[in-house]
């Protein structure tokens, strides 16, 4: 990004942004168009004014899309990734819980269990489910119980599908 030397004053017309950032008038009102924090709203009537903030903005804006080839929408996305608030690790730490690395630890090992399976399986879909029905990862104790009622309903519709026939009566 070529370096700019930005006058050290708060208000600048739009004629100065442009002269400042080397742009076109109407390249610069499109850029107002998709960024609206850019710029202050003008009065009736009267000039167009930036800040110096805005025309930083207007100089990074530029140097992403001339220099690093982003669109507008990867700009407009790359400036509210910079502008967003970072979390502080306790309250993320408070978000994921205290055995967090314990739960993703779970998470990878199934992950990694199920890209075995479909490896091993190669295309034969009975042998992975089969497998999968079979050999399932420790889960929780809240998915376990849930998954002794589920377990209980597939036994129950087992049973009934296999009960014996009934005899004709003669």
């Amino acid at each position: 990004m070529d370096h700019v030397d930005i006058p050290k004053r708060a208000l600048f017309k739009a004629a100065e942004v442009c002269e400042l950032a080397k742009l076109q008038p109407y390249v610069l009102r499109s850029w107002e168009a998709e960024f609206p924090t850019l710029g202050l709203a003008r009065s009736a009537g009267g000039p167009r004014v930036y800040r110096r903030a805005d025309v930083e903005q207007v100089l990074r804006i530029k140097h992403l899309l001339l220099d690093e080839g982003l669109t507008l929408a990867g700009v407009r996305r790359k400036l509210e990734e910079e502008e967003a608030p970072v979390a502080d690790e306790p309250a993320i730490a408070e978000l994921l819980g205290r055995n967090a690395r314990e739960r993703l630890t779970q998470v990878k090992r199934g992950l990694q269990f199920l890209l075995e399976l479909l490896e091993s399986a190669g295309g034969n879909g009975r042998e992975l489910a089969h497998a999968a029905r079979v050999a399932r990862p420790a889960t929780t104790a809240a998915s376990r119980s849930n998954g002794r009622h589920a377990a209980a309903r597939t036994a129950k519709r087992t049973v009934r599908r296999a009960a014996p026939a009934r005899r004709k009566r003669s």
